[in-house]
Formats: structure tokens, C-alpha cells, sequence
């Protein structure tokens, strides 16, 4: 019998859960999706159900290898790549959750973050963690929920319970609670976690207030997890690949050398630009997180992260009714006049980088009698490219050089009209990879590599090809003067 040359990887998202079979090329063979209801139990609050995560993961699992008309036999590995932060406690006996995971989105602790900043410990946590003091992060979750979930706390300190983001959680449940544990990047967004010393801080931990006994091993991002149950695809297969989605993604868009970037576009919005080998600690409110950690050496990356891109089309789709489908978008983007002099500014969870205001709130900006759904399409898909462009400007700041291209993904990457404003707007061509399921194949390469499918990350830099490339065609006036309209349109609402 051939060795099996198939690598199965699980993306577990915000809106979708997601099963893809990739074959030895990085091709995708099969896949399954199965959406995600969010959870709003009070105003900032956004929860899922980590139960229902994990039944969605068995039935996407096997579905996609149904399809992909191949046994759990010719599996090689599994690779898991997930929403990052949303935060999951669960009994360590039996795997249960005790109350819904917090979703990366919610905002419950903001007011936590600023008793923090304003004692003035945020450069001390910024230089270990790369990261600020905000709700997005893991760490004030945990804390809350340790705090508000009837006996969680001593409990916790006994040694009962499992903290652990959503790739945890569904490696716990794979390996039938026999392994507690994440990769490098995922430990590097919990606010816990020093990337300096890749290891979990003692120092944090006291400042949340986190007991020790509930945190996972720390592994590489590429390398033998665990096993999943023979219960799962109907024989044992290893895991051997785990990374957060940004950062998967950066590797399914083989950005291996210092100074490439890619930028995914979901649910939200999230630009790495590959940093090299030392984490430098931005000055102008991005993020230094680990990129990927190979063979026990970290490669870090600034990183932008904007709460709501994709989101707010699912907004006009879902609440305002403007629109059939995302698609519709381009079409009437298409038709609005070019003057419109419409902003949408999308802080419908407050504003992420560079602002990192949690109180900011969505706002339509310089609305006339004129602007019709048109206008407000336009304005929604425009929005994506000045957020990104706030992004960009920030990492110049920070003395990154300009880059030579963007390579983007996610859903919002099959929108041609969003990404020739993109290209315009900051004045870098844009490419479009032939597979754009970048956080999915970069899962499958993680777990390939371990087992020996990707041979390297030399060949899988060879096996990436640009789709389309969009060149910048807007003069520098127009750019300007479209960018000024939109700090303005910031300022308001913040």
C-alpha cells in the first residue's frame, strides 16, 4: 500500500467551520462548511457554543473525506488552524465546557483593559507579549470567566479545569483528552505568553490572575500533537499542524521571507508583514506576534488587525437587507458615482489597529439626498481598503519598507472591484493566489511538513502562483484626498 499523501485540515472560524482535503500539490480535493451561529447575550458580548464547535467538526471532518472519496487510512495528518483568542474552559475530566467559549470579538472586559492601562503597565506588557492591553486578547476572557462562572476559580487552582483557544479545545477533544496543548503563535495572543522567551510569563499570569494549572503545553507550530481516535475519521491519524488563522494563512501564502505581507479578508481584516527572527515592539499601536515557531526557532511579524471587514457586508446582507449576497456588492459598487462622498466607518465593535478604541461605534459619514445602496456598497467595500491602508501607514511608520506587493485572501478576496480600490488606494499592487484558501492550506503544510507530504518551505514557496495581480491606476491626488475624507470620517466616531 502507497503512503497515504493526503492531509486533511480543520478551519475552524468565526462564521464557519470548515473541513478541506489538500492533496500532495496543495490542491484542494474536498471540502465541507458548515456555518456558525454567533451568540449576543448582552450588548458587546459575542459567544459561541464550544460544543457545538466540536459536533461540527466530526461532521464537517467527514464529510470532506467523503467526498474527497478517501478512509482515515489515506490520511497522512490532520492540521488544525482557528479563530484566534475566543477563549474555552473546560472540566479536565471530561472535556465539557462549562459555559460558552468568548468570542475574540467581544468587548465585556474593556473596561478591565483600562483600569490596567491607566495603572500604567502597558509597555511592560507590550515588551513581553507584543501585544496591548485590549478585550481582543485571551487573558482578561479567562479572568472574567474565572471569575463569573460559578466555581471556576478554585476549581481552576485544583487543577480540574483546561483553559485552551478553540485549537486546543478541539485537539483535547481529537486526542480524547489525552493531550492539553497549542502551538507558539496561538500562546502568542492570550496577553500570558512571552514571546521573547516563547514560554508562558509567570509575572503575566500574576497580573490577570491566572492559575498555572489551567494553560496547555506550548509546542511548534509543525511537529506530533497528538493522535486523533480511531472514533473521529474510523482510524487513528496524527496531528501534527496547528497555527492561528492570520498566521496559517501567512504561511499558505508563503511569506517565509522579512518584508513580504499578505492580508486575509473575513470576518475581519489582518495584515503580517514578516519581521525576520526578532520580535521589535511597534510604536505606532500594531502588533509583534510569532509568525510561525519551526524546529523550536520563532519568526515573528507585525501585525495589523481590523474587527470588522467581511462583517459588515454580512451587515448590509442580514440587518439592512440592501443586498441578495456578497457578490452584489462589486455590481453596485460599480454603479455609484465616484464622487459619492460617502464614508462607512465599520466600528461595529469599536476600532482595532491602529485606534484600538473599544468605545468607538460603526458610523455612515457625509450621507446626501443622492446616496443610495450604491453608494453605501461602495462605501462599505471602500472601507476595507482605507482600513488597510491605516495599517500599512502605521508599519511605514514603524520603519517597515515599503512593500513590492500585497498578497490577499479570505472571502472578500473573490471581490474583484474591492481589491482594484485596494490596489489604488495604497498605490502597491495586489495578487491574488491561484488557491485562496490560504488558512486552510497553511494548516495542511504545517501538519504535511511534520510528516513528510511538503518536502519544504523552499517547495512550498515554489508551489505558490499568483491568480490575478491588481496594478494601482488612481493618481496620487485622488488617493490623498479619498484617505483625508476618511480620517475625517474616524475622527467622528471615535
Amino acid at each position: 500500500m502507497s503512503k497515504p499523501n493526503h492531509v486533511l485540515a480543520i478551519d475552524q472560524g468565526t462564521t464557519s467551520t470548515r473541513a478541506i482535503v489538500f492533496d500532495h500539490r496543495g490542491l484542494p480535493v474536498a471540502a465541507a462548511q458548515q456555518e456558525l451561529p454567533q451568540l449576543y447575550p448582552d450588548d458587546g458580548w459575542v459567544e459561541h457554543d464550544a460544543e457545538g464547535i466540536w459536533r461540527d467538526t466530526q461532521a464537517v471532518s467527514r464529510a470532506a473525506l467523503a467526498m474527497a472519496r478517501l478512509t482515515a487510512a489515506e490520511i497522512a495528518a490532520i492540521g488544525i488552524t482557528n479563530q484566534r483568542e475566543t477563549t474555552v474552559l473546560w472540566d479536565r475530566q471530561t472535556g465539557v465546557p462549562l459555559a460558552n467559549a468568548i468570542v475574540w470579538q467581544d468587548r465585556r472586559t474593556a473596561e478591565a483593559c483600562r483600569r490596567l492601562r491607566d495603572s500604567g503597565v502597558e509597555p511592560w506588557v507590550q515588551e513581553r507579549t507584543g501585544l496591548l492591553l485590549d478585550p481582543y486578547f485571551s487573558a482578561t476572557k479567562l479572568a472574567w470567566q474565572l471569575e463569573h462562572v460559578p466555581g471556576a476559580r478554585a476549581r481552576a487552582e485544583r487543577g480540574e479545569l483546561c483553559f485552551g483557544t478553540i485549537d486546543s479545545f478541539l485537539l483535547y477533544r481529537l486526542t480524547g483528552g489525552a493531550v492539553h496543548a497549542t502551538d507558539a503563535t496561538n500562546a502568542s495572543r492570550t496577553l500570558l505568553f512571552n514571546i521573547v522567551t516563547q514560554q508562558w510569563d509567570a509575572e503575566l499570569l500574576r497580573l490577570f490572575g491566572i492559575p498555572e494549572a489551567v494553560l496547555p503545553q506550548v509546542q511548534d507550530c509543525s511537529g506530533l500533537f497528538g493522535t486523533a481516535q480511531a472514533s473521529f475519521l474510523g482510524a487513528p491519524v496524527p496531528i501534527t499542524g496547528i497555527a492561528g488563522d492570520q498566521q496559517a494563512a501567512t504561511i499558505g501564502q508563503a511569506c517565509f521571507t522579512p518584508g513580504m505581507i499578505k492580508s486575509t479578508y473575513g470576518t475581519g481584516c489582518f495584515a503580517l508583514l514578516n519581521i525576520g527572527d526578532r520580535p521589535v515592539i511597534s510604536r505606532n499601536r500594531l502588533l509583534t506576534t510569532t509568525a510561525y515557531r519551526l524546529n523550536g526557532k520563532p519568526t515573528y511579524a507585525v501585525e495589523g488587525a481590523i474587527f470588522v471587514a467581511g462583517a459588515a457586508v454580512k451587515w448590509l446582507r442580514d440587518q439592512l437587507r440592501l443586498i441578495p449576497d456578497a457578490a452584489a456588492t462589486a455590481t453596485l459598487a460599480a454603479e455609484a458615482p465616484d464622487d459619492h462622498g460617502c464614508y462607512l466607518v465599520p466600528a461595529f465593535t469599536g476600532l482595532g489597529a491602529p485606534y484600538w478604541d473599544p468605545d468607538a461605534r460603526a458610523a455612515l459619514v457625509g450621507l446626501t439626498l443622492d446616496c443610495g445602496v450604491p453608494a453605501i456598497a461602495r462605501a462599505t467595500l471602500e472601507s476595507m481598503g482605507y482600513q488597510t491602508r491605516d495599517l500599512i501607514e502605521a508599519m511605514l511608520a514603524d520603519g517597515a519598507a515599503r512593500p513590492q506587493a500585497l498578497r490577499i485572501d479570505g472571502g472578500m478576496a473573490a471581490n474583484d472591484w474591492m481589491l482594484q480600490f485596494l490596489a489604488d488606494i495604497l498605490a502597491i499592487p495586489v495578487e491574488r493566489p491561484v488557491v485562496t484558501e490560504t488558512t486552510a492550506l497553511g494548516a495542511a503544510i504545517l501538519a504535511g511538513l511534520a510528516v513528510g507530504v511538503y518536502p519544504s518551505l523552499e517547495a512550498v514557496s515554489a508551489g505558490w502562483h499568483c491568480e490575478r495581480r491588481f496594478e494601482p491606476a488612481m493618481d496620487e491626488a485622488r488617493r490623498a484626498k479619498l484617505y483625508q475624507g476618511w480620517q475625517r470620517a474616524v475622527a467622528r466616531v471615535r
